[in-house]
């Protein structure tokens, strides 16, 4: 997977992110910003493993599948 596309370049300093962080505090208080994260790394856990599915379905789907015939003598199944 071509992860060259997911990369923002942020020029973010400590600074802004000082900032971002006070506005979050005073939205949503402190004593919502654990709920907030616990849900944030839910979320991402979740949306990574789907992204591993499609990526392990899509890995399957190119290799070659063997065909397994039925041996024509095996009457268990028909019991």
């Amino acid at each position: 997977m071509d992860t060259s596309l997911l990369i923002i370049p942020l020029n973010i300093g400590y600074q802004e992110i000082l900032i971002i962080a006070l506005i979050i505090l005073l939205l949503f208080g402190g004593r919502k910003i654990p709920e907030l994260m616990k849900g944030l790394g839910k979320g991402m856990k979740s949306f990574k493993d789907g992204m591993n599915g499609i990526e392990d379905d899509a890995n399957d789907a190119k290799k070659p599948t063997e065909k397994v015939e039925a041996d024509p003598k095996d009457d268990s199944k028909a019991k």
